[in-house]
């Protein structure tokens, strides 16, 4: 007890220097603090004093403290130390009621208080511990379990004084939780005297003996061992397992207590059985395994026997135990009692154990090996080879973790371990091959020689190759499927981390790592395969400067020809450096390691090109990475190392394994692309001309050119030895070329299937063999090239043509072949005396195929820049053959399909075409600028337009071209903006209607300047200056093309095209709309037309509107027919057109134009000829045509004003249309189902809407009120309506001039039905004083006279009507015509076959003589009243009440002719008296009126005093009266 005392003391000295330093009497010796110190000083009691005076968050302010304390080792003074330790413990014991949080927070303050004054805590913990009584002190135990955790040694001479404690206060634990706290202090500081135990030696104070630090845990362990194995609860049972588990490993030391230690372990193992997780157990054995190999005791036998039964009986109940049954029996398998841990929970496959236990368990495993290790191995081979797929993964589990142990007879058996995970490698279970390759990467990595003993590395990649098959073969579900990936991902990370600094290891993989870089199927394990070889080379240097191995060993062991196979599978790999994880880049790092591997004459090469090369791909990506750049850069290093090696055999080698290498390639990749060129490249730097022909001519043969990688691979490789060898390349093409000559025919008895497949293959091979021509004249020397290209180069590709199926494939590989050889030749610098003979034939093909191809071809712009490039050749063409040139290839852009030629036809299948027609005009029109400027520059005149087309075309196409080329000024490509600039200045020397070429090609050039611009708007305003330039110089008549041309442009999904389209358009119509011919106009609104249908869901539908109406104010006439013409109104699109004019400027002409042709219709309509020829629906087509239109156009005009001056057009056409069809139906094909609606029906509305536009509400609520358009359309009230109509626009002031004079000549229509509207009309219009101000009286006087005897008795009533209501509107006026009018109304009494006629007369008769008088009328009085006395007998009522009126009015007028009637009334008296019992109550009341003023004029004063008194009577009382008086 005296030495632990001492040590006490000896670790209160433990500590920084910068501690004040203790002295006898216990005070403190005053020094110089630093100003560190002093900082952190301060802080803490900054804190402190928060925490004391309750300021903010104590958790907060607890953890802030705790990070001052972490982050600083100086020592506080006594005072601030002795405050932390109070305050936390006060909140420690749940003081104030702090919460668990402060108390957790308040713990952690006190254990990293603990690193610099460990003894001053402890033994306040100590303190604490002795006096606590209550559970709420349970934070007290956690610090201590936790400064034991922490400072597991340093606490070691604390044990003995805080066991004890803790043994004192054992009876105040009563719940559980307090009694895991317990358990975890003695866990923890049972485990802190094991590790002392086990590293004593290590440390720094007086070594103590293990009996004096098992005297304080024996006591706590006879108390568990009584009290607490009888507990419950799952989580206080597992505690006391961990505690009792580490009290058993201490207690193991000392001998006197090992048997009390061996009772307790059997019920150790029993709890297997008892408890749920039994993780606790094997902790607990954990701690006794490891007690047990540091005290290097024997175990009784008796011992083992009897934990190999108690495991043995939980390992597998039931027919797992019988399973054990013949293993168990042996004497050698009863000594082996921890492998039964096996069973128990790394082979549980029901409730697999977690990493934790897991790794105990290996611990485990580990641990009792040392002690027999024998009986291990036997079970873990037992396991191997007889258990089930879980027993194998824990069985590879275990051995790897036995690969770390440390013991010298463990060690010596590890070559024997890596064959028992041998013996599984082949396992199908991919869970026990990820075990294994865990195994393999452990024994790696571990430098041992036990991977000797067993090929590992190969292993290694024949499992990631295994795992690539099985993906490739796509039959694996997704589990499966997911498994592989993980085993190859494995694979590659025990091979990326390996550690090849050992000696051993290093040699033991530069041999075998090296052949595993060629072949494909271990591609996915290149870059750490690199960049090991890389490490191990760099080491090999290293070994080699400091003679420590010798490099020539590891050398003669690696395999023959390995240099090549190494740098053909490093040049395929560095063509796409970014993929697969970088492995391009990481192959230049090996090569750069691997010089003297390769070859010793390229190492100061490779030292400095490699570092350029890599530097060249810093920075870059997949994505920026300039492919054909680095490919350049790489044939050029592989050039270089070639001529550096200057080996023959070397080289030829190296040619070889490239050829095996692309045979093994994925197809479609860089790496085989790169391998062609590659090839090509080795073949040319080859001296050994008898090999290279070899391996050309094998490459022809067998390649595929139906293929079209392949193909291309062959041209690469031909055209790259043309390089060096270009007669030998020359002559192995022409031999293989022969063999296409001397093919013969299959018979007739070959299947067409087979004929078909040799004729592709045939044409695929002819077109590859063109191309190989004209790019081997690329690459060939100058002086070889211009000997040979004549007949050898151009003399077979044309020979290929012409006897190839000249299919696009076979054309677009002769464009290409002579655009290659004339570019060839113009490289070559051909001489003056030079000249290609053969060219007029080949430009003739050429031609030949523009013509043939369509335009969507790609074969179009590619053979127009051929035609080009040949141009430039000698002998130079003349001036006639120049023009004959250029007319071609315009005809073979010029010619556009038009839509109805389009498969499908129609405008939707040209809205469909649009966008690819454009983008393939584009290239076209550019290679057609090119050639245009080509051939401009080497004529000394200008070109005339007229000498160009007239050979090729009829027409002039100048329109055309424009309309395309014009959107093209806004391309996103600068370079197409710049040709379609060149190309319309060339159209415009050609073909413009100009002599001033100066002043525009200085202001086109200006303009293309700025088309450089990469700002939209910009770019947009340019080509709108360029359209108005251009149209400053158009040519007439080009209309229809150039229109056609560009509207079709607004279809590209190239939006600035479409905008720029939408420009050139409106500046054509803006500035040439006036030079536009009228024929040309039906074909415009019909483009226009088109363009807006198929523009529905875009947003160039305001531009078309907008075209449109600049169209129509040029020519407003034509438009309109054509428009009316183009389709029925009532579609959507034509809507829209319509209400667009309708807003634009034109309204008001608009309308009138449509009120005319709306006259004109109806005139056609009414006309029998129009009848006819016309079917009924056809004839009423256009006037409702139309009406729609003008309904649409007025809906949309901008004011009320201004339709109220339109009213004068607007309601004689519809009011017209209205009457002509009075009485009609509508046609067959124009009525809707179910529609009851009459022809006049639509007129009606369209005036309805009219007069809606320029009336006020009020007016227009009476015209719905008093029914007004109902009655319009029906025959029987339609004079009602008009009548209304009328007195509404005379009210509203509505009826100027102009309407009276439209309306005037109706009266004498041959139409009856616009004469009865016209009356109608005028009859109302009599009522106002309009008629004397506007001096209408007389003419309408004489036409009511006139139409009195008209033929239709309808319009005779309307007539005397007029002449009735003339004597309200204009009575001063009439009393100059009463007479005549007076004659007129008599005349129409005589009416019989008209009743309404004559009731219309008498009312007017009775208007016309209550303003005149009976003198004024003369006799005509006598004959009225005659004609009154006439109808009173009539059969109808209206007559008769009306023929009463009259009498009346008669009898109030008769003052000057009283003689007369009073004769008259003598004679009528008693026809009187008897009318007042007409059936009819009107007539009786009338006749009653009649008698009361003819009372005055009887001779009888009786009678006369009578019927004056009557006044109030009946008229049925009256004649009983007058009766009465009369008898």
């Amino acid at each position: 007890m005296g030495v632990l005392r001492a040590l006490q003391g000896f670790f209160t000295r433990v500590g920084p220097k910068s501690r004040p330093a203790l002295v006898k009497d216990g005070g403190r010796v005053a020094e110089s603090v630093p100003v560190a110190v002093a900082t952190f000083a301060t802080m803490v009691t900054s804190l402190l004093d928060r925490l004391q005076d309750a300021e903010g968050s104590r958790a907060e302010t607890y953890r802030k403290l705790e990070s001052v304390l972490w982050g600083d080792e100086s020592c506080l003074q006594s005072s601030a130390v002795n405050r932390v330790i109070a305050v936390a413990c006060e909140d420690l014991r749940a003081a104030q009621g702090a919460t668990v949080a402060v108390r957790t927070a308040a713990s952690d303050i006190l254990v990293a208080l603990a690193r610099s004054h460990l003894h001053d805590v402890v033994s306040a913990l100590q303190g604490r511990l002795k006096a606590m009584e209550e559970m709420s002190e349970e934070f007290i135990l956690i610090t201590l379990r936790n400064l034991a955790a922490r400072y597991a040694l340093q606490c070691v001479p604390f044990a003995e004084t805080t066991l004890s404690a803790l043994h004192g206060m054992l009876s105040v634990v009563g719940s559980g939780r307090m009694l895991c706290a317990v358990c975890g202090v003695v866990e923890q500081w049972c485990s802190g005297i094991s590790t002392y135990l086990r590293e004593r030696e290590k440390c720094a104070f007086p070594c103590l003996g293990a009996a004096q630090l098992c005297a304080p845990v024996y006591p706590l362990f006879c108390y568990a061992g009584r009290n607490w194995r009888g507990c419950e609860e799952e989580e206080v049972k597992k505690a006391v397992l961990r505690a009792m588990g580490a009290m058993m490993g201490v207690l193991l030391h000392a001998e006197e207590h090992r048997e009390h230690v061996w009772e307790q372990l059997l019920w150790l193992l029993h709890q297997y059985q008892e408890v749920q997780d039994p993780f606790a157990v094997t902790t607990g054995l954990g701690y006794f395994l490891g007690a047990m190999a540091d005290v290097q005791t024997c175990v009784p036998r008796a011992k083992l026997l009897a934990i190999t039964a108690a495991v043995h009986q939980q390992i597998r109940p039931g027919a797992a135990s019988l399973a054990w049954g013949s293993w168990a029996t042996s004497a050698a398998a009863q000594l082996c009692a921890c492998p039964g841990l096996w069973a128990l929970a790394l082979c549980n496959e029901i409730e697999p154990p977690s990493p934790e236990h897991r790794a105990e368990l290996c611990r485990c495993m580990v641990l009792q090996a040392q002690f027999c290790l024998e009986e291990t191995i036997m079970f873990l081979n037992y396991k191997l080879r007889n258990g089930s797929k879980t027993d194998r993964v824990a069985a590879v589990a275990v051995l790897q973790a036995l690969v770390h142990s440390k013991a010298p007879d463990v060690r010596e058996k590890l070559p024997l371990f890596a064959k028992l995970a041998q013996s599984v490698c082949h396992d199908p279970a991919a869970q026990v091959r990820r075990a294994v390759l865990h195994f393999i990467g452990e024994l790696l990595r571990s430098s041992t020689p036990g991977c000797s003993a067993w090929d590992v590395v190969g292993h290694l990649f024949s499992e990631f190759s295994r795992a690539s098959g099985r993906l490739a073969t796509g039959n694996l579900c997704m589990v499966e499927a997911q498994e592989e990936r993980a085993v190859q991902r494995l694979c590659t990370h025990i091979l990326g981390t390996l550690d090849v600094s050992a000696a051993a290891l290093a040699k033991l993989l530069w041999p075998k790592l090296l052949k595993y870089v060629v072949p494909v199927e271990y591609m996915g394990m290149l870059v750490p395969l690199c960049r090991c070889l890389r490490a191990l080379a760099e080491r090999q240097e290293r070994a080699e400067c400091e003679e420590e191995e010798a490099a020539p060993e590891a050398l003669e062991s690696a395999e023959q020809g390995v240099e090549q196979k190494v740098t053909a599978r490093c040049a395929g790999l560095v063509v796409a450096p970014h993929t697969s994880g970088g492995r391009g880049a990481v192959a230049l790092q090996l090569l750069q390691a691997l010089p003297s591997v390769i070859h010793g004459a390229v190492g100061s090469s490779w030292a400095a090109e490699i570092p350029l090369l890599l530097q060249h791909l810093a920075g870059t990506t997949a994505s920026s990475l300039d492919v054909a750049e680095w490919e350049s850069l790489l044939l050029k290093f592989l050039r270089t190392s070639l001529e550096l090696i200057a080996s023959e055999t070397w080289t030829m080698d190296l040619s070889q394994e490239l050829s095996r290498q692309l045979g093994s390639s994925p197809c479609l990749s860089w790496e085989k692309r790169f391998l062609y060129k590659a090839l090509g490249t080795a073949l040319a730097a080859c001296g050994c001309l008898r090999h290279v022909q070899k391996q050309m001519l094998k490459h022809l043969k067998a390649a595929n050119f139906l293929e079209l990688w392949e193909a291309q691979g062959m041209v690469s490789v031909m055209s790259r030895c043309a390089e060096s060898h270009f007669q030998l390349a020359l002559s192995s093409v022409k031999e293989f070329t022969g063999t296409l000559k001397h093919q013969e025919v299959k018979g007739p008895g070959c299947r067409c299937r087979e004929l078909l497949s040799d004729t592709m293959r045939t044409c695929a091979t002819r077109a590859a063999l063109m191309v190989t021509y004209g790019r081997m004249a690329l690459r060939a020397p100058r002086e070889q090239l211009l000997a040979h290209v004549e007949r050898d180069v151009v003399g077979n590709v044309l020979w290929l043509y012409q006897e190839g199926c000249q299919d696009a494939q076979l054309k677009l590989s002769l464009v290409q072949s002579v655009t290659e050889i004339s570019l060839a030749i113009q490289a070559a610098g051909a001489g003056p005396r030079f000249e290609l003979c053969r060219k007029r034939e080949l430009l003739q093909t050429l031609l030949e195929v523009i013509q043939e191809e369509p335009q969507e071809s790609p074969v179009h712009p590619r053979a127009l820049v051929a035609v080009e490039q040949l141009s430039k050749l000698k002998p130079r063409l003349s001036r006639e053959q120049n023009r004959s040139l250029l007319a071609q290839c315009c005809q073979g852009v010029v010619c556009l399909r038009r839509p109805e030629q389009m498969d499908g036809g129609g405008e939707a299948a040209a809205a469909a075409a649009a966008p690819r027609t454009l983008g393939v005009q584009a290239p076209s029109l550019q290679a057609l600028g090119q050639l245009m400027a080509a051939l401009l520059r080497a004529e000394p005149a200008p070109i005339c337009f007229e000498d160009v087309v007239q050979r090729g075309r009829s027409c002039k196409q100048f329109g055309s071209l424009a309309g395309l080329l014009g959107p093209l000024t806004c391309d996103t490509s600068a370079a197409s903006r710049q040709w379609a600039v060149t190309c319309l200045s060339c159209l415009l020397q050609i073909g413009a209607e100009t002599t001033d070429m100066a002043t525009w090609t200085n202001e086109i050039g200006h303009l293309r300047e700025r088309l450089s611009t990469i700002t939209s708007a910009s770019l947009l305003a340019t080509s709108a200056n360029i359209a108005k330039l251009v149209c400053k110089y158009f040519p007439q008549g080009q209309a229809t093309g150039f229109m056609s041309t560009v509207v079709e442009s607004l279809l590209c999904t190239r939006r600035m095209c479409a905008w720029a389209a939408e420009r050139w358009t409106l500046a054509f119509l803006g500035d040439c709309g006036e030079q536009i011919f009228q024929e040309e106009v039906p074909e415009l609104v019909r483009i226009l037309y088109t363009c807006l249908w198929s523009s529905r869901q875009s947003t160039h539908r305001r531009f078309v509107l907008q075209a449109m109406f600049l169209l129509a104010r040029s020519h407003p006439q034509p438009v309109l027919d054509s428009l009316l013409e183009t389709c029925l109104p009532t579609d959507s699109d034509m809507v829209e057109v319509w209400r667009s004019l309708g807003r634009s400027a034109l309204g008001c002409q608009l309308v009138v134009h449509l009120t005319e042709k709306l006259g004109a219709a109806g005139k056609s309509h009414g006309s029998e000829c129009c009848a006819r020829e016309l079917g009924s629906s056809q004839a009423a087509l256009e006037p409702r045509t139309i009406t729609r239109a003008l309904c649409e156009v007025v809906s949309v005009l901008w004011s009320k004003t201004l339709v109220q001056h339109l009213l004068p057009y607007l309601l004689p056409g519809l009011l017209g249309q209205v009457s002509e069809t009075l009485g009609e139906e509508m046609a067959p094909s124009l009525r809707e189902p179910g529609s009851t609606d009459t022809p006049g029906r639509l007129f009606v509305s369209a005036l309805e809407l009219v007069l809606a536009r320029c009336l006020d509400n009020r007016w227009l609520r009476l015209l719905r009120e008093q029914g007004a358009w109902a009655s319009l359309a029906e025959p029987r009230a339609h004079t009602a309506g008009v009548c209304l109509l009328a007195s509404v626009l005379l009210r509203a002031e509505l009826v100027p001039q102009r309407l009276v004079q439209c309306l005037f000549p109706w009266l004498d229509s041959r139409s009856a039905n616009l004469r009865l509207t016209a009356m109608a009309f005028f009859a109302e219009l009599m009522k106002e004083q309009l008629v004397e101000e506007r001096k209408l009286l007389k003419p309408l006087l004489e036409a009511f006279g006139e139409r009195a005897r008209d033929p239709v008795s309808t319009v005779r009533q309307m007539a005397v009507r007029g002449l009735g209501n003339a004597a309200s509107g204009v009575p001063a006026k009439l009393r100059k015509h009463g007479v005549a009018v007076v004659a007129v109304l008599l005349g129409s009494l005589e009416d019989v076959a008209g009743t309404e006629v004559a009731a219309e007369s008498l009312l007017a008769l009775a208007k016309v003589l209550g303003l005149l008088g009976a003198r004024a009328v003369g006799s005509a009085f006598e004959e009225m009243a005659r004609c009154s006395r006439a109808f009173w007998g009539a059969e109808e009522e209206v007559l008769r009440c009306l023929a009463f009126a009259l009498y009346s009015t008669l009898a109030s007028s008769a003052l000057g002719r009283r003689s007369f009637f009073s004769r008259e009334v003598e004679v009528a008296f008693p026809s009187l008296v008897l009318r007042l019992r007409d059936p009819a109550p009107a007539v009786c009341d009338a006749c009653k009126v009649a008698l009361h003023l003819c009372a005055p004029f009887l001779r009888s004063k009786r009678v006369r005093r009578r019927i004056a008194a009557s006044m109030g009577l009946s008229a049925a009382e009256l004649q009983e009266e007058v009766c009465r008086h009369l008898v």
